[in-house]
């Protein structure tokens, strides 16, 4: 069986960290290096169809949880602090549900155990709309990917994903055809009898409405010891827009 790409950084308990829908380990490679600094051995790991990770035509929460138990397994890690952002908050929750004895602690950024109807597709229009391979540099992949993505946050975000694969020849890093097949999986949410009883903290950006006050609800529901915590001007991308705070009300929480 393959197993999950990583970057192993620092030493001590372990904390595994999963990023976004196209997204890779290095967006979490500043908040990585500070919790190595704090003492921890930090596991930025790359999900499957993303990063350095394999690629494979399934692609839904159980197997990307699936993965996680056999990398944990594979690096004889007992049990680990899980930290999942966006779609990598859902691989967290539902591992959380299924593997609770490899869990200690759970924090889920930005995003809640509900479905999401599926908001990409603009942009995964936009990057199939690209012969990336025709391509000869990032700044024209730029200038092509922005007739139809007019966010530069966003632009740069993807195309950080570009690789050279010989001379002369880009590409994605992401398994573009596999994710534009299964987006509606992205918007899936965890099974509805599905619980967590470790600690748990839900860290939301104040400018992000994808978690309400209305969802405390049901975050209780699936896992009864969650705390919500808002971080102060961040959307979606919390960790990158405030780093500071998200470290500030991650740590203790790690360490108590």
């Amino acid at each position: 069986m393959e197993i999950l790409h990583s970057n192993i950084i620092g030493k001590g308990e372990p904390i595994h960290i999963l990023h976004g829908f196209l997204g890779m380990l290095d967006n979490w490679k500043t908040i990585g290096n500070k919790y190595a600094e704090e003492g921890f051995e930090v596991h930025l790991i790359d999900q499957r169809n993303h990063g350095k990770s394999f690629h494979s035509p399934e692609f839904n929460y159980d197997v990307l949880a699936a993965d996680l138990d056999r990398y944990m397994t594979h690096h004889n890690i007992p049990s680990a602090t899980v930290l999942g952002h966006s779609m990598g908050g859902k691989t967290a929750m539902l591992f959380a549900c299924k593997y609770p004895e490899k869990v200690k602690k759970l924090i889920v950024a930005d995003i809640a155990p509900k479905y999401y109807p599926p908001h990409h597709q603009d942009i995964l229009n936009g990057l199939n709309a690209i012969n990336v391979r025709e391509i000869a540099s990032r700044q024209e992949a730029d200038k092509r990917l922005a007739t139809h993505i007019s966010q530069p946050g966003v632009r740069q975000f993807l195309l950080k994903n570009l690789y050279w694969v010989e001379k002369g020849v880009l590409d994605f890093r992401f398994n573009l055809e596999v994710l534009s097949e299964r987006m509606e999986e992205v918007g899936e949410n965890i099974g509805t009898t599905d619980s967590y009883s470790g600690p748990t903290l839900f860290l939301r950006g104040d400018k992000s409405e994808y978690i309400t006050d209305a969802d405390m609800t049901e975050i209780k529901k699936h896992f009864p010891k969650a705390n919500l915590e808002t971080i102060d001007n961040a959307g979606h991308w919390l960790h990158a827009e405030n780093p500071k705070q998200f470290l500030a009300k991650s740590i203790p929480f790690i360490k108590e």
